[in-house]
């Protein structure tokens, strides 16, 4: 398991073994994710990761915002 250490100016180096392994790359923006007494670190999606990712998907049924109060 790799560790890191929070410097004084709050930064954290991500270990190069967890960096190569999720193909992480500098300049890449992530979410901090509340999770128990920890947190999950989450990669921003690319518009392009994202192009086609609800293909086929149903909106038959699909809320308008003319129905809320």
């Amino acid at each position: 398991m790799a560790t890191a250490t929070l410097s004084s100016k709050f930064q954290i180096s991500i270990p190069k073994e967890v960096r190569d392994r999720q193909n992480w790359k500098p300049g890449q923006k992530f979410v901090f994710v509340p999770e128990g007494k920890g947190i999950v670190l989450v990669p921003v999606p690319t518009r392009e990761e994202l192009h086609g990712i609800a293909e086929g998907a149903d909106t038959s049924g699909y809320r308008d915002r003319d129905d809320r109060y």
